[in-house]
């Protein structure tokens, strides 16, 4: 963990606006803005790139993991520039945690990949990059996307303590956490081999 040295107050204001900032379903947005239907009631009906991409739309899919991946960095950036690292770490983990629970979802959001690599990418690009890196080969090799993310997930802390980042630690053990918990249901798919690959209808 980062040292702690901004005030409690203004730590909770960070936290509340990136919470409010990953809570913005993009998927949604954009899969309403291309005229895609309701992708609550495509695929998996989760509001990530992944399920947009089952809309058939590649537009869609990137501008929604682009926005995804965006809000998460934004958050860490925005709240390093003006408070400090303690609080890019809080925003970062705050966006991530908005995305999975929105408020105005009724806290029934996304499984966080794309915000995921997004606030690594501005934490630690060189993390950041790992992660990506993982990400896409793991996909080229099995075209599964949650198994990409899940393999990312446990590879990161190993990572950072190898890019000398050890102060992130545990908030990457934490985000790899929820990520692996929101991806119970692909885990089950995973081991009984019904997981729907890259490109492909499914959940």
């Amino acid at each position: 963990m980062p040292e702690i040295v901004t005030s409690l107050p203004l730590l909770l204001i960070t936290g509340v606006l990136a919470y409010l900032l990953g809570s913005v379903p993009f998927g949604l947005v954009i899969t309403k803005a291309f005229g895609l239907g309701n992708l609550r009631e495509i695929g998996s009906g989760n509001i990530g790139a992944t399920n947009v991409l089952r809309t058939g739309s590649k537009p869609a899919a990137l501008a929604t993991l682009l926005l995804d991946s965006g809000k998460g960095a934004i958050a860490v950036l925005a709240a390093r520039f003006m408070v400090g690292e303690d609080a890019a770490q809080l925003a970062g983990l705050m966006a991530f945690l908005g995305h999975l629970f929105p408020v105005w979802l009724g806290f029934k959001g996304g499984k966080g990949v794309a915000t995921y690599l997004g606030t690594l990418l501005a934490l630690s690009f060189p993390a950041g990059i790992a992660a990506c890196l993982t990400w896409l080969l793991v996909a080229a090799i099995f075209r599964i996307s949650s198994l990409s993310a899940l393999v990312a997930a446990v590879a990161m802390p190993v990572a950072l303590i190898g890019l000398g980042r050890s102060d992130m630690v545990m908030l990457a053990i934490a985000l790899g956490a929820l990520i692996w918990v929101r991806h119970a249901g692909n885990i089950r798919r995973i081991a009984n081999g019904t997981e729907a690959k890259i490109g492909n209808k499914g959940k």
